[in-house]
């Protein structure tokens, strides 16, 4: 499998960066989780005064063989023509990325479709979805390998363009089916925590989805190893998003995680690599069950709770301007000292 070589930030500048927070013309602490983020966002920086230029959102897409089974109220084409929604402008994501200054990466991961390239997706597909876990793999290892290196390769473009700040998203009929296989598979929390209603099933198709799963994972007949689990049950995107996770962690990017899909697939990339975590900020806690359950299993704190579950990296990119305030706040604010303001604390 891909090796990444990921190093947690080091540590002799925390006690640097924790003077200059507090010697901020501000009671001690008092700005929060703004002084946390400031804090990690240096250390990750290896700097006194971090910065964040050129964010992107990259938005991996990919079709799902478990859709047969009738785990989604959305039918499959949802995921092509959602595409081609964003390829005009006219998606959720679409105007927040306008509204906050990301740019906007498309990638086919594996699309049951003929796309139109040439208008600006980026072809990284490994094949027209994945197959039906129910009874076998998702996928084979030959083509999680190429998922991983095809998701570090679009981070290495956007990084190469300035980029030091990402955010994923997905597009992916049926994907929290194979999020809440890994989130029940990587953290012990009984399956039926871990399923919801994904795009709006009701009561009765949320049993169905259960039932389907349940039997997914008692047919489950791999090595029993984190790779095996990822690639038997995830999806391309999932998979890619992994790869372009561990990626930006190697290259010291800060790493904006979005909702459910993206939390389940930096869950299943930290159990290759811990650290990536550290690379890591939450931006919500979304709508969908099971999304509070997988975030306390990280210890992770979210910066928004806004009732969002549309996925695309919307929620990471609301979250964004509190990142900016976290790096404004080092870079604008005075000291004590120097505005000769009595420290009292």
């Amino acid at each position: 499998m891909k090796n990444f070589r990921i190093e947690s930030p080091d540590q002799q500048m925390r006690e640097a960066l924790t003077d200059k927070i507090n010697n901020l013309t501000k009671p001690k602490g008092s700005l929060g989780v703004l002084e946390e983020l400031a804090l990690q966002i240096g250390l990750i920086q290896q700097t006194l005064s971090p910065t964040l230029s050129h964010p992107h959102n990259i938005l991996f897409a990919a079709d799902h063989g478990i859709v047969e089974e009738g785990v989604s109220k959305s039918p499959k084409e949802i995921t092509w023509q959602q595409l081609s929604n964003f390829l005009h402008g006219g998606a959720g994501v679409n105007f927040l990325c306008r509204q906050h200054g990301f740019e906007l990466v498309l990638v086919d991961a594996g699309v049951d479709y003929d796309l139109p390239y040439e208008k600006g997706i980026i072809n990284s597909s490994v094949g027209r979805g994945t197959r039906s876990f129910l009874n076998g793999p998702a996928m084979s290892a030959e083509e999680m390998e190429l998922c991983l290196e095809r998701g570090a390769e679009i981070v290495d473009k956007v990084h190469n363009d300035g980029c030091n700040v990402v955010s994923f998203g997905e597009m992916g009929i049926g994907n929290t089916s194979p999020s809440s296989i890994w989130m029940h598979l990587f953290t012990g929390i009984s399956l039926e925590q871990c399923v919801g209603a994904g795009s709006g099933l009701d009561s009765e198709g949320i049993r169905h989805k259960y039932h389907i799963l349940k039997q997914s994972v008692d047919n489950y007949k791999g090595n029993g190893s984190v790779e095996d689990k990822i690639a038997w049950f995830g999806g391309f995107e999932m998979v890619m998003a992994i790869g372009g996770m561990l990626r930006a962690a190697e290259l010291k990017m800060i790493i904006l995680v979005d909702g459910f899909i993206m939390t389940n697939c930096i869950l299943a990339a930290s159990m290759l690599y811990p650290e990536v975590l550290e690379y890591a900020i939450f931006g919500h806690q979304g709508d969908e069950v099971g999304h509070k359950l997988v975030l306390d299993a990280l210890n992770a704190r979210p910066l928004l709770n806004l009732g969002l579950r549309l996925g695309e990296g919307t929620g990471a990119i609301c979250a964004y301007p509190i990142v900016v305030s976290a790096v404004n706040m080092m870079s604008e604010m005075d000291n004590f000292a120097h505005a000769s303001i009595t420290k009292y604390f």
